[in-house]
């Protein structure tokens, strides 16, 4: 019979071939609920993997790679700094909305007013926003011993609901006709998050995302910081120790979070979403979780995973479209990426083994 045995030391082999084994166990048992659904599963693992970046319509897909997956990359380097220190940040859908919120509320502030200074005051109140949603967890976590995933999660409800208000009521757009929605950033030039190069897909919010890899890895492997982050997360007593404060961590780590999430949800109302509505808030703050541990919490891991979760999602759409595949076994095929990679990453700290309990001493 098979059973885990323990590793002496976790295997680092494992450790990187932990997201490959996903995604191709992913492929398999996704093939197989396609086959369910009366749909032929090569074809449709080909349009989810294939057509977005070698199909006949490709020259359209591949820009949306990165618009889709500037916000991903974006959040998932925020949360990674956390998860890397044992905090659990699961609230940055709400982060990502009250980003978004703050940042439009600001650009339709100074409507119909023309300026250069207009998206950059977006900009910081998208961050701002997103921080001090962060930090209500993070104050009650230090203040008052809660649970940070618990409080986190939660504020991601009350979070939906102050969309539905604003959409409703604060920033309606009065020429709306009633419909509840703001105004068009697209079609406000101060406060739109336009292409940087046209045709690419490329704006301020993929660029973002871009620095944020670079300074990411900067701390994680040159700075001070860093190594209290990824220290107090593998060994937390000896962190205390090295005198780590673990409230000025937690602090950090959230408030860092909350702000790249803030910053997301700026750069897409003013850019591919142009508006805020109620339906705004698309999942991409849980999506990054995904993305986060399917990157093995490592800048440049979550550069790839961000783009190849971009890729299911421009691939499902095809396949929802062309296939007929329906949005539930789009959505479950996605979740089964996770699911594979929590599975498959025990193998990194314990071996399969047949048989009986192995003598003791034997090498691991």
């Amino acid at each position: 019979m098979l059973r885990l045995e323990k590793r002496r030391q976790p295997s680092r082999a494992f450790a990187w071939a932990t997201p490959v084994l996903a995604v191709v166990a992913t492929m398999i048992f996704g093939g197989l609920l396609f086959a369910a659904l009366g749909k032929d599963p090569f074809v449709a693992i080909r349009t989810i993997f294939w057509d977005p970046l070698f199909g006949q319509h490709a020259f359209y897909y591949r820009p949306q790679l990165l618009v889709k997956g500037g916000p991903l990359i974006l959040i998932a380097i925020g949360l990674s700094l956390g998860f890397r220190a044992g905090i659990w940040n699961i609230g940055a859908e709400g982060q990502y909305i009250l980003g978004a919120i703050c940042g439009a509320g600001v650009g339709l502030a100074f409507y119909p007013m023309e300026g250069w200074f207009i998206f950059p005051l977006m900009v910081i109140a998208g961050a701002l926003g997103g921080l001090v949603w962060a930090m209500i967890p993070g104050l009650l976590k230090v203040k008052f011993g809660t649970n940070e995933i618990l409080v986190s999660l939660m504020l991601v409800y009350v979070a939906e609901q102050l969309l539905a208000s604003v959409s409703l009521g604060l920033l309606k757009n009065p020429q709306g006709f009633g419909f509840p929605g703001s105004r068009n950033l697209q079609q406000y030039d101060s406060a739109h998050n336009a292409e940087l190069i046209a045709g690419t897909g490329m704006h301020w919010g993929v660029a973002a995302a871009f620095i944020a890899v670079i300074f990411a890895y900067i701390l994680l492997t040159r700075h001070q910081l860093g190594y209290h982050i990824r220290l107090t997360g593998e060994a937390p007593r000896a962190a205390r120790f090295a005198g780590v404060s673990p409230t000025r961590l937690v602090l950090f780590c959230l408030g860092i979070s909350g702000a790249c999430a803030g910053l997301a949800g700026m750069f897409e109302v003013s850019g591919p979403a142009g508006q805020v509505t109620i339906d705004f808030n698309t999942g991409y703050g849980f999506t990054a979780i995904i993305v986060a541990f399917l990157g093995r919490l490592h800048p440049v891991g979550i550069l790839l995973a961000g783009l190849l979760m971009a890729l299911t999602y421009i691939g499902g759409e095809i396949a929802q479209s062309g296939l007929g595949l329906p949005a539930a076994a789009i959505q479950m095929f996605q979740g089964m990426l996770l699911f594979f990679l929590l599975a498959v990453d025990v193998l990194t700290g314990y071996r399969l083994r047949l048989g009986g309990a192995t003598k003791e001493g034997e090498a691991a």
